[in-house]
C-alpha cells in the first residue's frame, strides 16, 4: 500500500528533475514516426509505352500523366518506397522499381523506354539539385532518353565552324548534373561527335519539342533539357526523337 508519506516522496523526487528530463520523458518515439516528405516531380518519357501512366509511391497515387508530360513536385513521404508506373485504363504495372526519397530533397522520376519494343518501360530517379544559381546566372542540365540515337550526346550550341558543347558525354538512360549557364535566348542542340564532324541529332529550339524557335533563359532559374522518342522516320510523329525543356523552380 503506498502511504501518504511515499506518495508526497515521490512528489518531492519529481519536482527536483530539471524540466528538460521530463519533456524528454513523455516524446517517446513521436520523431521517429515522422519520417518528413522529399518531393517528386514525374516525367513520362516512355515512347514505346506511350499510353497514359499514373505515377505510384507505395500506394499513394502522385498523378497521371500522358506521354511527353511531366508533373510539379509532389511531397511523398521520405524512407524507402516502391515506385511504380501504371497503366491508367488497366492499372497493370509497367514498371516497378525501389528507390530512397530523403527528407527535404528533391527528385525527378524519369519514365523512358529502353529498348523499342512495345510496351518498355524503366525508370530513372535522379536527385535534383534546386539551390539557386549565382547572381545573373541559370542552371541546366541534360537527360539523354532517346532511343536509337547514338549513346553518347552533349547539349550544345551552334559555333561559326563547329558546335560548342556545353554539357557533354550524357549517356543513355542518365542525367547529368546541372551546370551554370549565361542568361539569354538560345536554340541548343542535342549532338554527337565533336569538333566539324558533330552531328545535331535534335534542335531544343523553344523547348516545346517542336525543335524550332528559340527560348530565353532566365537568371535565377532552372531548366532540364529531356531527349525522348525514338530516332526513326517509320514510328508516329508523337514518338519521334525531341528535345523539350521542364522548368524544375
Amino acid at each position: 500500500m503506498i502511504t501518504l508519506a511515499t506518495a508526497f516522496r515521490r512528489y518531492l523526487l519529481l519536482a527536483t528533475l530539471p524540466a528538460a528530463a521530463l519533456a524528454f520523458s513523455g516524446c517517446g518515439d513521436d520523431d521517429d514516426d515522422n519520417a518528413g516528405n522529399g518531393r517528386l516531380m514525374a516525367i513520362h518519357a516512355a515512347a514505346a509505352a506511350s499510353v497514359p501512366v499514373k505515377i505510384v509511391a507505395d500506394n499513394a497515387e502522385i498523378g497521371q500523366l500522358e506521354y511527353g508530360r511531366n508533373s510539379t513536385y509532389a511531397n511523398v513521404s521520405a524512407g524507402a518506397r516502391t515506385l511504380k508506373i501504371n497503366d491508367v485504363s488497366s492499372n497493370q504495372t509497367l514498371v516497378s522499381q525501389a528507390g530512397t526519397i530523403e527528407r527535404d530533397k528533391n527528385y525527378s522520376l524519369f519514365a523512358y523506354s529502353p529498348a523499342a519494343t512495345i510496351g518498355s518501360a524503366a525508370l530513372l530517379l535522379v536527385s535534383d539539385d534546386l539551390t539557386a544559381p549565382a547572381a545573373n546566372k541559370a542552371k541546366i542540365r541534360l537527360v539523354h532518353l532517346g532511343l536509337s540515337a547514338p549513346n553518347l550526346v552533349d547539349l550544345s550550341l551552334a559555333g561559326p565552324i563547329s558546335r560548342t558543347g556545353v554539357v557533354l558525354n550524357v549517356a543513355f538512360g542518365t542525367a547529368s548534373p546541372f551546370i551554370e549557364i549565361e542568361p539569354g535566348s538560345y536554340n541548343f542542340g542535342v549532338s554527337s561527335g565533336t569538333g566539324a564532324t558533330a552531328t545535331t541529332e535534335v534542335s531544343v529550339g523553344d523547348g516545346s519539342g517542336s525543335g524550332t524557335g528559340t527560348k530565353t533563359y532566365t537568371a535565377g532559374k532552372i531548366y532540364t533539357v529531356v531527349v525522348r522518342g525514338i530516332k526513326s522516320a517509320s514510328v508516329a510523329s508523337a514518338q519521334q526523337l525531341r528535345a523539350t525543356v521542364i522548368e524544375n523552380n
